[in-house]
């Protein structure tokens, strides 16, 4: 085994050894979602060995996550990187044992199957339910396990479901968090982030090593500043359940995929119509009513609204500073058109 050295300690712990090590380096797994959680799952991971770690967000590094975001500084903020091509940068440096990519995209109906191609594992970075059905869904279709984590306040819990050993997700948690809580509503510590990610770090080292009969059945859930911590034991799975019972798979059924989406807690909706847009069209298009900054992976304009539009190459737009859908598409209409 090459570069043997620096794997040295992860071989010395019995449980993965040498054979397990291989193993790690002939793996590939996707990460949805690099922000709070997608960056320390990316961080431990590539460190690990794991041979092919692909990873894909639709977002861009600003000030506000840094607190909590690892892989990203300062010069990220001020190049507006996306996070997917800023985390790709910084994790080539620390293992070119391993291919790292990074996809700017949104995950979708359209494309989940192909991010998904070829790959052992699936890890939850995300910070909505709505995606993480779609990633349950299709996992549980496919036969790839998936590993959930969500951090929010000073709590957090994760689990890996297991098709056809596990009840998935939508059966075991229904329909989902309706709490409205997120970390742009009710804060986030960063010790938080780093604890689930680290337990599902674990569960995706065990599971690709071959661990299978240490992998935990149950959902865990903690809360750090109350000294609370217990376990959710994995039931049986539902017989109603529309995916791991009766492989209907809802989220994989739309007839037509949502085009606008309002970000919760961020006062952000995207819009995505379908077509690409030429960035440096668009940049000269809104100079001439809206304070305008562009990178190679986006644009940037302020409007005298006060709202911000962000326009992405693959189609999508931000309207920053509102919640309101209406409002959203009538902005999205004066200066981009539909």
């Amino acid at each position: 085994m090459e570069n043997i050295d620096r794997y040295s300690r992860q071989i010395l712990f019995q449980p993965i050894g040498e054979e397990g090590q291989r193993q790690l380096l002939i793996k590939k797994i996707l990460i949805v979602g690099m922000g709070a959680l997608g960056t320390v799952l990316a961080n431990h991971l590539v460190r690990a060995g794991v041979g092919h770690v692909r990873f894909v967000d639709r977002d861009y590094v600003e000030k506000s996550n840094l607190q909590r975001q690892l892989l990203f500084d300062e010069d990220d903020v001020l190049d507006a990187l996306p996070k997917a091509v800023a985390a790709e940068k910084r994790l080539k440096k620390i293992n070119s044992d391993v291919v790292v990519e990074g996809i700017v995209a949104d995950v979708t109906l359209q494309n989940i199957d192909e991010l998904m191609d070829g790959v052992d594992l699936v890890l939850d970075g995300t910070d909505n339910f709505q995606t993480r059905f779609l990633i349950n869904d299709a996992c549980y279709k496919a036969k790839i396990p998936f590993v959930y984590g969500g951090a929010v306040s000073s709590r957090g819990m994760s689990a890996i479901f297991i098709p056809e050993v596990t009840p998935c997700l939508r059966c075991f948690i229904g329909g989902g968090d309706s709490s409205g809580q997120t970390c742009d509503t009710i804060g986030v510590l960063s010790p938080v982030v780093d604890i689930v990610a680290s337990f599902q770090a674990i569960e995706a080292l065990k599971y690709l090593t071959g661990n299978y009969d240490v992998q935990r059945k149950s959902l865990i859930t903690f809360d750090v500043w109350k000294h609370h911590m217990y376990e959710m034991k994995f039931s049986k799975k539902k017989d109603t359940c529309p995916t791991c019972s009766l492989e209907q798979y809802p989220a994989l059924q739309a007839e037509k995929e949502q085009t606008v989406t309002s970000l919760c807690g961020r006062e952000t909706v995207q819009i995505n119509m379908g077509h690409k847009l030429n960035l440096d069209e668009w940049a000269e298009k809104l100079s001439s009513v809206a304070k305008v900054s562009k990178t190679p992976f986006l644009v940037r304009a302020e409007l005298e609204e006060g709202e911000k539009l962000v326009l992405f190459p693959d189609g999508r737009t931000l309207v920053q500073g509102t919640e309101d859908i209406t409002r959203a598409k009538t902005i999205y209409a004066r200066y981009i058109g539909v």
